[in-house]
């Protein structure tokens, strides 16, 4: 029950941090680009570096005792590359025009400060943002609760890495709310909300895997998380760095983020 107190704590703290981003969206007069950049390249090596690294080899392991070498090394690769599949059919889904991985800009919102208030039609637009950034975060909540509930020393570097992942999201969903409803409160706390669909999704496989919960479907979960978080930073994360303009201060964080996932996973050995 601890362990799954900590796993619902780091989940809730990983979803909140999309409303840093928003409040940041509406307190500052510019986007400090390197530092998102850097930012987003750093979350991206933590994810790739502990998923290839510790988080795959586990799920397989796992997988290998109970299944046996040949059976549980399959089902690891098939589990790693259907967590793929999962969050690609969802950007499939979820239209372009509403995607909240298109990265906007703080001085996006100023410039539009002085235009007439917007129509209800707009509004849709709004909600239907914070609806994506809602279903983008939902297989982050489930990746960062198994995490911390299998081995709290990985959950705690995957759950940061979200958190940083989500504070430039906060700011890229705020901005196109801000031009569909003209109103900073609602554009906030649209996308505060729309953060707690990761620890919604942690409760959501707390209630229905708990009560399955063996070696096998731990396995199973764990090696799919693996490769939730890869194609998170391969299609989400390295690519809003590139956008923000700021490609080899990404790159740097990117490495930045893979040692500092190696030092933390060797210092807990």
């Amino acid at each position: 029950m601890d362990n799954v107190v900590f796993a619902l704590g780091l989940t809730l703290l990983a979803g909140l941090s999309t409303g840093v981003g928003s409040a940041l969206a509406f307190f500052t007069r510019k986007t400090n680009t390197r530092f998102l950049a850097f930012s987003l390249g750093l979350s991206a090596g933590v994810m790739i570096y502990v998923s290839l690294v510790e988080i795959f080899f586990q799920a397989r392991e796992a997988l290998q005792s109970d299944l046996g070498d040949v059976k549980g090394a399959w089902v690891t690769v098939i589990a790693f590359f259907a967590g793929m599949f999962a969050v690609m059919l969802i950007d499939k889904y979820v239209p372009s025009g509403e995607n909240p991985h298109e990265m906007h800009s703080v001085e996006e919102m100023t410039a539009s400060a002085g235009k007439k208030a917007r129509e209800s039609a707009l509004m849709r637009v709004g909600v239907l943002t914070a609806l994506a950034i809602a279903i983008h975060n939902f297989p982050e909540g489930i990746a960062t609760f198994v995490a911390g509930l299998k081995n709290p020393k990985l959950g705690l570097p995957i759950a940061a890495a979200i958190a940083i992942h989500n504070i430039p999201e906060g700011i890229a969903v705020s901005v196109p709310i801000f031009y569909a409803t003209g109103d900073r409160k609602k554009a906030f706390w649209l996308s505060f909300l729309s953060g707690l669909a990761e620890p919604v999704g942690a409760l959501i496989a707390y209630f229905v895997l708990m009560p399955f919960l063996s070696d096998t479907l731990f396995g199973i979960i764990f090696a799919a998380v693996a490769g939730i978080m890869i194609f998170i930073s391969v299609d989400q994360l390295l690519p809003a760095a590139r956008k923000y303009g700021e490609h080899h201060v990404s790159i740097y964080g990117l490495i930045a983020g893979m040692m500092i996932m190696a030092v933390s996973l060797l210092l807990f050995m």
